[in-house]
């Protein structure tokens, strides 16, 4: 499949003709990152952004003892670290791979000049970005407000409503990382996974989670319940 096809299929892109996807096509880096590579560390020159096109990528920073937290995991179809290729900035946070990947990479300096060229990109680009902000938002909500069963409550409805509302899924990420992502230990939320079973809110194989009391998880995402 080129290039053009891959973007039409992105939401950034959403509304182009096939000329203008064309255009966007010609200043596009195709990029292949073997799992655990990186993309870029925190304090590089934001030199452009990215689009997943398989696989998937952690962004990511790391406090000065060591902890890391995930701020955000990107999947197909997703951009990322768009912010410095308007703010002049270096990129805020560490990227990595999570698996083998693919990414569309689009320098910033081309960018712009489409973006002048094609005001309608510019309009996406702004309900990416604000998309994303929602995304902050609901994160410090969750990590400031919330206690951490209440965070693995809501990140499971997530999950769930990610998949069609299905009350069986399969986590997307491994234990560890969904540790870091809620801001917690792999040692806690093992433990709170055992709560849950035990409460017979949910039932946990391995990476395969069945949702048992929807409405339970539901009162401990909101904080009206606890373990």
């Amino acid at each position: 499949m080129d290039i053009r096809k891959h973007l039409s299929r992105v939401d950034l892109f959403n509304g182009l003709s096939l000329q203008q996807l064309a255009e966007v096509a010609r200043i596009v880096s195709d990029k292949k990152y073997k799992k655990g590579e990186p993309v870029f560390a925190d304090g590089d020159d934001g030199i452009g952004f990215y689009i997943v096109i398989s696989g998937r990528v952690k962004v990511y920073k790391v406090s000065p003892d060591g902890k890391e937290q995930i701020m955000h995991i990107f999947g197909p179809g997703q951009p990322f670290a768009e912010v410095p290729v308007f703010e002049g900035s270096r990129y805020p946070a560490n990227a990595e791979a999570l698996d083998h990947c693919r990414l569309f990479f689009f320098p910033k300096k081309d960018f712009v000049k489409l973006i002048h060229d094609n005001p309608s990109l510019a309009m996406n680009m702004l309900a990416s970005l604000s998309q994303r902000l929602k995304q902050f938002s609901s994160l410090v909500e969750s990590l400031s407000l919330k206690e951490v069963p209440g965070r693995l409550a809501s990140y499971l409805l997530y999950l769930s409503d990610k998949n069609g509302s299905i009350d069986t899924f399969e986590l997307d990420i491994a234990k560890s990382q969904l540790a870091s992502l809620l801001g917690t230990i792999p040692e806690t939320l093992s433990r709170i996974f055992t709560k849950l079973a035990h409460k017979e809110l949910i039932r946990i194989q391995g990476p395969k989670v069945v949702i048992l009391d929807r409405t339970g998880l539901e009162d401990l995402a909101e904080g009206e319940s606890k373990l």
